[in-house]
């Protein structure tokens, strides 16, 4: 059993110094996932307006929202993760990557 606890914890100090391009990785698969089903929704909303302003609105939702979450919310994804102990980091970041993968085959993302 402490053999296992080591390896753990070892997984966990090696994925630690890469906790901000992780948070990225999980932020952009989110977006990747989320994202049809997020502009699916704003379509809906924005169906009657201009052209014009359909667009201007597609474009901010699609360059500066999704941009400005992608910046704004992984560094606060990383300092969630950097405070979840060594022992439950390393499988903290597989279990939210393995659930992503599932989440992505189930909508075809894969």
């Amino acid at each position: 059993m402490h053999e296992i606890k080591m390896f753990i914890i070892q997984l966990s100090q090696w994925l630690y110094p890469w906790l901000g391009e992780i948070s990225m990785a999980i932020m952009a698969t989110l977006l990747v996932i989320y994202g049809d089903t997020v502009n699916r929704i704003i379509k809906r909303q924005i169906i009657g307006l201009h052209f014009v302003l359909r667009t201007l609105i597609f474009i901010l939702v699609c360059a500066f929202g999704y941009g400005a979450l992608l910046i704004y919310a992984t560094p606060v994804l990383a300092k969630l993760l950097a405070s979840v102990g060594m022992v439950y980091l390393g499988p903290l970041v597989l279990g939210v990557l393995i659930t992503l993968g599932i989440i992505a085959e189930k909508k075809n993302r894969i």
